[in-house]
């Protein structure tokens, strides 16, 4: 396959789809941009990519809670074609507000047999935070963080706080190698490392099978050396960090 299909799934309030599409372009993968009204419409036009991405925003203006409108769209009307569309092998990921979405729409493999063992809940802080963090991927489980070990990302969230049931949940998704990226202390980073208080300094998890994705920090948000924000007094130059994770999603599929 000369070019993986990417489609990158807005809704009302999405505003990192264009980012986003550009980051894969960058990858090398072949980005379409799609409503999410298109694809209710018609659920088969997904069969036709290879990787979904839901990207960063405010969907629906994040009413009720973060990304809940959009999972519960996916939940009543979605959920069949998409839980086909991971069985045949491909790649799902989801950014801030997409990983809200995957979450909570059931995607991303935290419910159990007494209903949703995770979630993602208001900042410590109780306000919307804006800035960068250290992070380190943990295991070898997740496609989208192959070969990646540091990072130091932006974040831009209000209901970043990564949460579980119980403890027993926590242990089970952690056992399990789903706790794929944690808030830790890199090169460059400015305490508090936990920026929102979450459970294990969970930033990132994938699904048991490692094909879907979901993070709260904005790898589309460094792709460039220009995009860090001390670019101009270090010597490192070339592509951002964050770009790595969407060559990772195209490789898988060359």
């Amino acid at each position: 396959m000369a070019q993986p299909r990417i489609l990158i799934l807005r809704a009302p309030g999405t505003n990192c789809d264009v980012e986003t599409a550009h980051a894969f372009q960058l990858a090398g993968g072949q980005p379409d941009v799609l409503h999410l009204n298109r694809l209710l419409e018609a659920p088969q036009l997904v069969a036709e990519y290879q990787v979904l991405c839901i990207p960063g925003g405010f969907s629906y203006g994040d009413d009720i809670a973060a990304g809940r409108i959009f999972a519960n769209e996916i939940r009543h009307h979605l959920s069949e074609v998409l839980q086909e569309f991971r069985t045949a092998g491909k790649l799902l990921l989801g950014i801030c507000n997409g990983f809200q979405v995957l979450i909570k729409s059931g995607l991303l493999d935290t419910d159990d047999e007494t209903g949703p063992a995770a979630s993602l809940t208001w900042n410590d802080s109780g306000c919307f935070m804006d800035r960068w963090v250290g992070l380190k991927a943990a295991g070898d489980k997740c496609v989208f963080l192959s070969g990646m070990n540091e990072l130091y990302l932006p974040i831009a969230h209000a209901e970043g706080k990564f949460v579980t049931r119980d403890a027993a949940a926590l242990e089970r998704l952690d056992q399990a190698g789903q706790l794929v990226l944690r808030y830790a202390d890199v090169e460059g980073s400015i305490p508090p490392f936990n920026p929102n208080g979450a459970m294990h300094d969970v930033a990132g998890m994938c699904d048991t099978t490692g094909r879907v994705f979901g993070l709260m920090p904005h790898p589309e948000r460094f792709v460039d050396f220009t995009q860090h924000p001390s670019w101009t007094r270090r010597e490192v130059r070339g592509e951002g960090a964050g770009l790595a994770l969407f060559r990772n999603a195209v490789r898988y599929f060359n």
